[in-house]
């Protein structure tokens, strides 16, 4: 239990620190099984663990759903879904933010990716924003807020790494964040009307489109229809699995780019080359959280937390509201993948011994990721914002992001609540 106690705050010094995460886990990890056990055994578990992986079904879903947000995100598909939203809200106070905020929605459902997301809004989103002389801080708060739905509503990269580390059934998982995605829209949306009514100058109308226009524009619209529908329907109907669903999705969005001609030789290569760097990187990191795993079972460190738990008397929704406070102070000055990959496998056992449903664990877990990902010093979607737009100040960002974190605050404590709004979608399957 010591070995796998310092093993723990080494890795978690070294996130701090920022050492590549997937190097900082392995070597965490392997250092010590060897301490804990013996070197032989620490590094025959080591090729072992990462055959398991690379051989596994479940993680062929990865770079499937990389693949194809890639492609919808590099041929400018995205464009055409902010146009549609345009159309119907953009003559309304704050019509621009809401359309970006739709945008983000529905790139999101092919995306998987929250960072991705943030970055191709802020390309596609952020001109037309200033040039209505929209307020750095709502133009910027809230694409970065928007951005966030992309790790929750489905299919999310993070939801796969949640369910492979704890075993739970991806489809399921996709399912249970729909809900909770449209929910977090709503909540973002209103957020957005009550700064435009409160201060109107950061805010102003724009142009109001006709029906013909607005008709016109939603022709635009039907790739993220169809593939959102085939994805989340197929597994509702239980007609395939995670796995089936994002090879369809990923091959009928090179189909769909093709037929818009935007697919160019360059551009699938583009899209190749930033897949398989994406994938390989998100596959190492994923083979040290599995190591890291194996460390906290083999070095007693999970069965000593379990009983330090137990110790305390925490229980219930009690022990739930400990867990999250955890993650929201370590959200704060962590990045949000590496708490996921290193906390999860300590608290999963516990949430399980406690009777809680692990899908709607993993909700709530990426909901509070989400704050992570806009809450100061770290807040990673900021940076991202960041390194687009390098003319809008961090502090801007961070003060655009005030309403946004408000009401995913008042999301987290709904579906903590209410865990039937979570599991309510996946108990009507089959």
């Amino acid at each position: 239990m010591i070995v796998g106690s310092i093993a723990m705050i080494t890795a978690i010094l070294l996130a701090f620190l920022r050492v590549p995460l997937a190097i900082s886990l392995l070597s965490v990890s392997v250092a010590g099984i060897g301490f804990a056990i013996n070197w032989n055994i620490a590094f025959q578990l080591l090729p072992l663990t990462i055959s398991d992986a690379v051989l596994s079904y479940d993680l062929a879903v990865v770079p499937m759903f990389i693949l194809m947000g890639n492609v919808i995100s590099k041929t400018g598909i995205a464009h055409d879904l902010f146009r549609a939203a345009y159309a119907f809200v953009g003559h309304v106070r704050g019509g621009l933010s809401l359309s970006t905020m739709v945008a983000c929605s529905g790139f999101s459902a092919v995306c998987g990716s929250s960072y991705a997301t943030a970055a191709t809004m802020a390309k596609v989103a952020y001109p037309s924003m200033k040039k209505y002389n929209y307020s750095d801080e709502l133009a910027s708060g809230t694409i970065a807020a928007g951005g966030t739905l992309g790790i929750l509503i489905p299919p999310s990269i993070i939801m796969v790494v949640y369910g492979i580390l704890t075993q739970t059934n991806i489809g399921d998982l996709f399912i249970a964040g729909v809900v909770p995605g449209l929910i977090g829209l709503a909540l973002y949306m209103l957020a957005i009307r009550v700064v435009a009514a409160r201060n109107p100058e950061h805010a102003p109308q724009g142009e109001t489109s006709d029906w013909s226009e607005r008709i016109k524009a939603l022709s635009g619209i039907w790739p993220f229809v169809l593939l959102f529908g085939l994805i989340i329907g197929g597994l509702y109907a239980k007609l395939f699995t995670p796995t089936e669903a994002a090879g369809m999705g990923a091959g009928l969005a090179i189909l769909i780019a093709t037929f818009h001609g935007r697919l160019t030789w360059k551009v699938l290569r583009a899209v190749i080359i930033d897949t398989a760097y994406t994938s390989v990187s998100l596959y190492a990191v994923l083979f040290g959280a599995l190591m890291l795993s194996k460390l906290l079972t083999l070095s007693g460190l999970a069965a000593g937390v379990l009983a330090l738990v137990q110790s305390t008397g925490l229980e219930g929704y009690a022990l739930i509201f400990a867990i999250m406070l955890v993650f929201l102070v370590l959200g704060c000055v962590m990045d949000s993948m590496a708490i996921i990959l290193i906390f999860v496998p300590l608290f999963a056992p516990i949430v399980v011994t406690q009777g809680f449903d692990l899908v709607w664990f993993g909700i709530i877990v990426i909901v509070v990721t989400e704050i992570a990902l806009v809450t100061p010093p770290v807040g990673m979607n900021v940076f991202v914002l960041k390194a687009v737009l390098p003319e809008v100040p961090v502090v801007r960002i961070f003060k655009g992001l005030v309403p946004f974190i408000a009401v995913d605050v008042v999301r987290l404590a709904l579906l903590v609540a209410f865990p039937a709004i979570t599991l309510w979608l996946g108990s009507t399957v089959g």
